[in-house]
């Protein structure tokens, strides 16, 4: 459903506006405005074909004539039962479009390995929904199947996913901004893949399982700019020819700063419930996992975000010695990111200077100079607020990283941790089997030497690095600048440290006293 989901998603959003009157001249008018937007291609060899179907007009889906074509070519095959669409004119200028069928299809081709094979199948697959040419989305859709496999080959890994019922719904509606807000849910039962490995010149011959009785995905954006997507589409249907396309290459500047920002911020998470995966090492697990996942759209300053979040973990024990038991983690909530990312300039900037007459449109120059502006802006790399748990024990860290001097970073990190003596005792433990254990249980009573106390009882680190390579925790400076910043500031390391201790270093260290709540 991952490879699925962003298909039907864009399909959902590229149907254009639809003739409004059912009979054989509406059917021709109807078909040239899908032809607009997809081009005559298909219909030219009977791929679609659109006719009257009572109050209705019936899109008809018949993969024949394109598996003839590509039946030409002897190192790819391809085949997918027809599936028909109804449309159908509303009084308010909407349509209801509608499908009931039962996909089946297959794919191979020769890949740089040899042979490759992709099944599927999807049973009872219905769809219901109302479009908008207005808005060019549909503004509320449902859809539901039964069941769901599909397979794949390859000569050394072959994989098999299934899934029971699915349900899923979508609604859209006008942005204030321009474009459209959309919701999107999904819920998917008895989710499992099975993955087979055969490498023998990696030496790996073993099986993967993974299965989860529920599967949601749930995504939002807002802003998305429909309708000037759809135009860039038409404009890139009518401009197939290479020659046409770069005498008409102004328009195609003008509808893409008509797309951006394409969207203001589009965000989705994929959840499991009671996640399992079986390996020859054992089982792992979650009672419940999410992967998230965020974007703004092209601006000055957009954001990206990513996170994992699970609880109830499990990991096999048989991979671990007995004294690390608590350690191990039972629930985790990672969160990292950029920020400042000014993709607007860029851009917008590289839109002007294309040259589809020149080769590369964009020169080397060009590229290495808008590289170096980007980073002038002094993009980020966040830490979002992060815990790792186990028991008693609960490590937070959050924090940010930047690099003012191209390639040395600049960056604040805060750990807290509760438990810190547990930690400390488990090392000790360890310390009495294991040589590495033995050499870091010394490190970790210094490491707890540097951490404040907090009202609560953790022990709070601040770390500060600079991009002149200096090193600080809680104030407390531990390295100074590095060589090539004393030459040239004609300072020695001493007077380097001193200065660091007095200025910016021993403020950072100010900045925590309430636990990890740096907010980037």
């Amino acid at each position: 459903m991952k490879r699925i989901l962003p298909l039907a998603f864009a399909l959902a959003l590229s149907a254009p506006a639809l003739a409004q009157t059912v009979d054989d001249q509406g059917a021709k008018k109807l078909t040239d405005d899908l032809a607009h937007y997809f081009g005559r291609q298909g219909f030219d060899i009977g791929l679609l074909k659109i006719t009257v179907d009572g109050d209705a007009y019936k899109l008809g889906f018949d993969f024949k004539p394109l598996v003839a074509l590509l039946a030409k070519q002897e190192s790819f095959k391809f085949d997918v039962t027809p599936y028909d669409m109804r449309v159908k004119p509303r009084q308010d200028g909407q349509w209801d479009v509608s499908a009931d069928t039962s996909l089946n299809g297959s794919l191979d081709f020769k890949g740089p390995e040899g042979p490759q094979h992709m099944g599927f199948s999807v049973s009872n697959n219905k769809f219901a929904g109302i479009y908008d040419p207005s808005l060019a989305a549909f503004v509320s859709a449902t859809g539901s199947m039964d069941a769901m496999t599909m397979k794949t080959r390859e000569p050394k890994q072959e994989a098999d996913v299934s899934a029971g019922a699915g349900t899923a719904t979508i609604t859209s509606t006008k942005s204030a901004s321009g474009g459209i807000d959309f919701t999107l849910a999904e819920k998917i039962l008895n989710f499992a893949e099975v993955v087979k490995i055969n490498d023998p010149e990696r030496g790996l011959n073993f099986p993967v399982t993974l299965n989860a009785p529920e599967l949601s995905v749930n995504a939002n954006g807002k802003g998305v700019r429909t309708k000037p997507l759809m135009d860039l589409l038409a404009f890139a249907v009518a401009n197939e020819d290479e020659a046409k396309l770069k005498a008409n290459q102004a328009e195609l500047k003008s509808r893409l700063l008509a797309a951006l920002p394409v969207w203001e911020r589009i965000d989705g998470t994929y959840a499991f419930k009671d996640f399992a995966m079986e390996s020859p090492v054992g089982k792992w697990g979650a009672k419940q996992l999410n992967m998230a996942s965020g974007m703004d759209g092209v601006s000055q300053s957009g954001k990206i975000n990513y996170g994992i979040k699970a609880s109830g973990l499990t990991i096999p024990r048989q991979l671990l010695p007995a004294w690390t038991a608590p350690l191990v983690p039972t629930d985790i909530d990672l969160n990292f990111g950029g920020a400042n990312i000014d993709l607007d300039t860029m851009a917008k900037k590289a839109i002007e200077a294309f040259d589809l007459n020149k080769n590369p449109p964009l020169s080397e120059e060009f590229g290495k100079a808008l590289v170096a502006d980007f980073k002038a802006k002094n993009p980020k790399v966040v830490i979002g607020h992060s815990t790792v748990k186990s028991g008693d024990i609960e490590v937070a860290m959050e924090g940010e990283m930047t690099f003012p001097g191209g390639e040395k970073p600049d960056a604040t990190v805060t750990v807290d941790v509760a438990g810190y003596d547990k930690i400390v005792d488990a090392l000790k433990e360890g310390a009495k089997s294991d040589e590495q254990m033995a050499q870091a249980f010394p490190f970790a009573l210094a490491v707890k030497g540097f951490g404040r106390t907090l009202p609560d009882g953790r022990l709070e680190w601040v770390i500060n690095t600079k991009a002149d390579g200096s090193v600080a925790v809680n104030g407390a400076m531990l390295k100074g600048p590095d060589e090539v910043q004393d030459d040239n500031s004609g300072q020695d390391d001493s007077s380097s440290d001193d200065g660091a201790n007095g200025t910016d270093d021993s403020d950072g260290g100010n900045n925590g006293g309430a636990g990890a709540k740096l907010q980037p």
